[in-house]
Parts: structure tokens; C-alpha cells; sequence
């Protein structure tokens, strides 16, 4: 039976679907259809006379490509399988099993994860014998970070250090000595990584004139979803696929570019029609998710950016409820108001799994991980794994317990561990040494009796003791707080710069677990008090593993494509989101201000804006915080007019 198209499809969706070819940018809105638009489009390219085999359709996610290539072949009833969808990756490899000969590689080239990449290079760093100054060097994991943002957003390295990782800018000759090693490396042994497998794809339509004739010739129709989200390596792919017949449909939203950090470039869908002057521009405007409430908050806040597609979401749907603004004292306070709101929202018949709780970054959820836990409510964090189980945070209480019990002894194997040229055998070997003296930490300040057990290790070793002497002397004078910050300026922060491409994130996961440590008169109180919560919420998570419904935590760029009945956007604060460091990178604000209408457009239902009055961290006292401009900017209108006395409410019910 032949679709019929203007049954299923809105009045936009239909025009788009319906378009005649060349270069078409679609501007798809949250909540509007996009799917739906892109899987008709290709079903109507098919069923107007396009072999299935002559048309790519790329996406981000294997799910996007499974559950397209799904619908089209229900709409059509054929076999769909001839058609090139996938990720861009999947597609690229495909291309390579067949070409790679050319670019010096067997065609039966091993694709490497991100362990076996960190491996390689940290072999690579071994092999080339640079001297890593003092024992200062980017670990693979970072190495591989900053060769694949080179790579994917084609740009040189050094510029990449000195712009993402300046406080690497000294090494930057030697970086770039290891990235050739390790380029060389691969080729030797047959091996691509991720990135490669997009590199060697440009590379081989760029220098191989041939593969582009048949490529671009092969390919009829090229469709992207997602293309606010491609970097400049795979706009560049995509031009030269679409070079012969021009009949490049890419579908994507301005508003939610929020991947910058990844080295998505916002300029891709944005100068999209200079680059294709005769480009048709459409607009999903259509929405279906949100109460109009919502929507008008969202449109009212993405509006004052200057660089966009103007456009404003529509709602479907009738009635609702205007977000709620909900400033607290503190940050206990903020936690303790979302724990009680979802209770509520419980027992009024909300299924848990239809409750998120977003957020700008991870270490904004550490409170309210805490109140959950307390309160019995499971939940599922997508940001990361739960605060107290992260490995920096492990780190620094680790030192902490050697304090408090000097025998400790996977405290401190953990700390032997991050000592330099410390591995698992000398770690074994030292603390066996330890545990038989009657006073460890004195005994790993005697150079005599660290020089018997681990005369390589030495120099780390003299050094944990002394930072270990000097933790000691303030531990009966200084909050638990200034302990933690003595070990950030003591090396830990240069030892997160070396071993984590998110070492900016883990420091303000610290600095909040300062903050909470401030509660604490101390340190055997706090450490009890985390070993409490720790083990609570492993027996929680042991108990409920089968348990499917749980309140979503989640960072807001890990929300994008999600939708919930009701969402609590937290730490909406000057300084939180926007993220304070993100505004000194160019184009900062709008992402940020992106970020906050990518937040409020995941709500269904009802929407909750929250933040504390006070913050305490960072050792500065007591610091008043502004609402975010985000809400500043918007009229008192927009949001629920009645003012509840939340704080009193709080302490009232619990």
C-alpha cells in the first residue's frame, strides 16, 4: 500500500519529505519530529524510484541508525539492507575494508578501543625515552585526548595544547614527537583507531581521486541527523560525498549545539547556507513533548543568543503548569527540597523512571546523591558513577585514612600507587615492609629505610612521606577542608592534569568534597560518615539491581535526546550554569545558554528551577549566589507566581 504521507506528517514534516533535491538544511526543534521526518524522507526517496544502495544515511548512534532503517522498512515492506546507514565510524570502516591498500594499510586492519589506544601510546612514551621532566608527562588517556581533537577538528596540535591544555604548552615538542611514533607505530602494526578511521576516510576522497568519482557517484542522496553536532573532519567527509549529485539533506538544531568540547563545530550548521548558497531552509517548529509553559520559557531564554536560526517551538499540547523558580538557603536545602518534591511526586502517581534530575556538572549531584540515599529512592546516575566511588575521590580520602589509622593498608596501597615509578609489585613489597614498623608514616620519611625496600622509588616515596608529615602537623589544627586542599597544591592537581582528560571537572568534584567536609568538627567524623554513606548505597544498589525504575541523575549534555514528566534542574546559579570557566571560551555564553534550553526542553510536564542562596566551598566562607542569568534575563511571567515558603515547608514535613 503506498504511504500516504499527508495523513502521517504535520504540514512542515510533509514539506520536507516532499522537497525536490539538492542541498536541503532542516532546522528541527526539540521535541518535533525529527525522526519521524528523516525515516518518511528516505521511504519517500525509495518509493519514488531511489535504489536503496544509492543512499547514505549517517548518524551518531548505532540505536539512531537500528531504529530508522527499522521504520523504513516497515513503511516500504522491503529489504532495506542494501542501503548505507550507520555512524559515521561504521560507514568509514566499511569504506576502508575495501580501500585501505591504498593508504598503506592490509585490508584486515585491527580497529583499537580506547584501552588498547591508551596501551599504545603509553608504549610509544616508553620506547621514544623522552625525559618527562621531573616526572611530568600526559598519561595515554590524555595523549589520545589530544591527538583525536587535533585530529577531528583539523587543527595543528600545538595549537590544540596551547588553547585545551596550556599547562602542557612546555611539552608540546615532545607531544608531538609521540604523536608521530605513534602514527608510525600503528601503520607498522596494522592498527587504526577510532579517529583514524575518519582521518584515513578524508584522506583517501581527498588523495585518491578515483574513490571519490565512485563514491560521490555512487551516492544519489546523502542524509545526516544530528549535523549541529558534526565536527569539522566529518562536514568535510560529507562535502565531498555530496559533491557529484549535491543532494545533501542535513537535519540538526542550532539550539542544542552542545558539544563543543568533543570538537563539534557550531559552524558547520550554521554557515551551512553560504557554503550552499541555493540550499532550501526549513524549519520543525512543531512541538510534542512539552506543555506550552515550558515551551514558552525556552523560546523566551534561546532567543537573546545572536548566532542561530530564529525559530520558536510550538506546542501541540493544551494546559499545564509554569516552571517553578525555587531559590534555598543552601545546598542541603536545594537537596532536601528535591528529595521531598519527589516523594510527593511518588505518592501522586509519577513512575520514578519518569523523574530526571539534571545538572551542569557531576560534582552538582554530590548532595543530592546523599539525600536520595538516605531517603530510600533509587536512582541511576548518568553522569558518572556515584561521587564517592570515583577514583579521585578515593585518592585524596585515602590519604585522609592513613591519617586518622596509620595501618590502614588499602589506604595505603593506594596512595603507594600514585607515587611515581610505584607499580603493584612495589606497592606489595613497601607495604609489607610498613605494616611490621610500629609508626608507617615516620617510617617512610627515614630516606635509610626507604632506600632498603624501594631504592628506584625512592624519590616518590620521600615525597609521600613528607606530604604525609605535613597533613599530620595541621590535621589537629585545620578543617578536613584545608587538608584537601593542602593535597590539591601538594601535586595532586598536576597528577590529575597528567593522568585524566577531564582533570578540570575531578578538581571541582574535590573542591565540593571540601565543601562538604565542612560539616564535620573532624576528620574521623567525616571519613565515617562518607564510609557510611558509601556502604548504604552499595547495599541500596545490591538490593535494587533488578529495580528498572529509578530517578534519572544526569549531567545535561548526557539528557540531550531523553524526555521526562518532570524535571529538577539544579544549581541554577551564576557561576554553576553557566559554568564560570565556560565563559572565558570563545562563544562560551551561548553554548551555555544553549545548554540551559537543551535542560528546560527535556520537562514534559512540570520543570523546576533550583538553586542554593549560599555557597561554602572553595574555602572562601560564606558566598552569596546569584541566580543564573539564564533566569535573571527572563520576566518574573514565566514563572509559577506563587511563592512558597519551601525552606520552612522542608523542615515543617521531615
Amino acid at each position: 500500500m503506498p504511504i500516504d504521507y499527508e495523513r502521517d506528517l504535520n504540514p512542515e514534516q510533509y514539506r520536507v519529505v516532499t522537497a525536490k533535491g539538492g542541498p536541503i538544511l532542516v532546522i528541527a526543534g526539540a521535541g518535533s519530529g525529527k525522526t519521524r521526518t528523516l525515516t518518511y524522507r528516505v521511504a519517500r526517496l525509495i518509493e519514488t524510484g531511489t535504489p536503496p544502495e544509492r543512499i547514505l544515511l549517517a548518524t551518531f548512534t548505532n540505536k539512531a541508525a537500528r531504529e530508522m532503517l527499522g521504520r523504513v522498512e516497515l513503511l516500504t515492506a522491503l529489504d532495506i539492507r542494501r542501503l548505507w546507514g550507520g555512524t559515521f565510524h561504521h560507514i568509514a570502516n566499511r569504506v576502508l575494508r575495501r580501500h585501505g591498500d591504498r593508504l598503506g594499510y592490509d585490508r584486515n586492519y585491527t580497529i583499537m578501543d580506547k584501552e588498547d589506544t591508551k596501551s599504545l601510546l603509553n608504549a610509544c612514551l616508553a620506547d621514544a625515552g623522552i625525559e618527562t621532566r621531573g616526572g611530568r608527562f600526559p598519561k595515554g588517556d590524555v595523549l589520545g585526548e589530544i591527538i583525536g581533537f587535533s585530529a577531528n577538528t583539523l587543527t595543528p596540535l600545538e595549537e590544540v595544547i596551547e588553547r585545551k591544555y596550556p599547562h602542557f604548552g612546555a611539552l608540546a615538542e615532545d607531544i608531538r614527537c609521540i604523536a608521530r611514533v605513534y602514527v608510525e607505530r600503528k601503520r607498522t602494526l596494522n592498527l587504526m583507531d577510532f579517529d583514524d578511521l575518519l582521518v584515513n576516510w578524508l584522506t583517501l576522497l581527498r588523495n585518491e581521486p578515483d574513490a571519490l568519482r565512485e563514491y560521490s557517484e555512487r551516492f544519489l542522496h546523502v542524509l545526516v541527523d544530528e549535523y549541529q553536532d558534526t565536527n569539522r573532519l566529518q562536514a568535510a567527509i560529507l562535502d565531498l560525498l555530496g559533491s557529484r549529485h549535491r543532494n545533501l539533506m542535513v537535519v540538526g538544531d542550532d539550539h542544542q549545539s552542545i558539544y563543543s568540547f568533543r570538537g563539534a563545530n557550531f559552524e558547520n550548521i550554521l554557515r551551512f547556507p553560504e557554503r550552499y548558497p541555493d540550499a532550501q531552509l526549513f524549519k520543525l517548529e512543531t512541538n510534542y513533548r512539552s506543555t506550552p509553559q515550558i515551551l514558552d520559557l525556552a523560546n523566551r531564554s534561546i532567543v537573546r543568543n545572536r548566532d542561530q536560526f530564529r525559530k520558536e517551538l510550538r506546542a501541540v499540547r493544551k494546559g499545564g503548569f509554569k516552571p517553578a523558580y525555587i531559590p534555598v538557603r543552601n545546598v542541603t536545602l536545594q537537596a532536601a527540597f528535591v528529595g521531598r518534591r519527589i516523594m510527593d511526586l511518588l505518592m501522586e502517581g509519577i513512575p520514578v523512571r519518569e523523574i530526571a534530575v539534571l545538572y551542569r556538572a557531576h560534582y552538582h549531584s554530590m548532595e543530592l546523591q546523599m539525600e536520595l540515599t538516605r531517603r530510600g529512592i533509587p536512582f541511576e546516575i548518568r553522569s558518572g558513577i556515584r561521587f564517592f566511588e570515583t577514583a579521585h575521590v578515593k585518592d585524596i580520602t585515602s590519604y585522609l585514612r592513613v591519617l586518622v589509622n596509620p595501618h590502614d593498608e588499602a589506604a595505603w596501597r593506594r596512595v603507594l600507587g600514585l607515587c611515581e615509578k610505584v607499580g603493584r609489585v612495589t606497592a606489595d613489597r613497601v607495604w609489607k615492609a610498613l605494616s611490621a614498623e610500629a609508626d608507617p608514616p615516620a617510617a617512610i620519611r627515614d630516606p635509610a629505610w626507604v632506600k632498603r625496600v624501594g631504592k628506584s622509588a625512592a624519590p616518590g616515596l620521600l615525597r609521600l612521606g613528607e606530604t604525609l608529615a605535613m597533613l599530620s602537623e595541621k590535621v589537629a589544627e585545620q578543617a578536613p577542608s584545608d587538608l584537601i586542599h593542602l593535597l590539591l597544591n601538594r601535586g595532586y592537581r598536576e597528577n590529575l592534569q597528567d593522568r585524566y582528560t577531564d582533570s578540570f571537572s575531578r578538581e571541582e568534584d574535590l573542591l565540593q568534597l571540601a565543601n562538604f567536609s565542612n560539616r564535620f568538627s573532624s576528620l574521623a567524623d567525616f571519613l565515617a560518615e562518607l564510609s557510611l554513606l558509601t556502604n548504604t548505597a552499595e547495599s541500596e544498589a545490591s538490593a535494587s539491581e533488578e529495580v528498572k525504575d529509578r530517578v534519572i541523575l544526569s549531567s545535561i549534555h548526557q539528557a540531550k535526546g531523553l524526555e521526562w514528566s518532570v524535571v529538577f534542574l539544579i544549581w541554577c546559579a551564576e557561576g554553576m550554569i553557566p559554568l564560570a570557566r565556560a565563559l572565558g571560551e570563545e562563544g562560551g555564553e551561548e553554548e551555555e545558554r544553549r545548554l540551559f534550553y537543551v535542560a528546560t526542553t527535556r520537562a514534559k510536564d512540570q520543570l523546576y528551577l533550583c538553586h542554593p542562596l549560599i555557597d561554602h566551598s572553595r574555602g572562601m566562607g560564606m558566598v552569596p549566589l546569584r541566580p543564573s542569568r539564564f533566569i535573571e534575563e527572563l520576566e518574573q511571567d514565566a514563572f509559577h507566581p506563587t511563592e512558597l515558603p519551601y525552606e520552612q515547608w522542608i523542615i515543617d514535613e521531615d
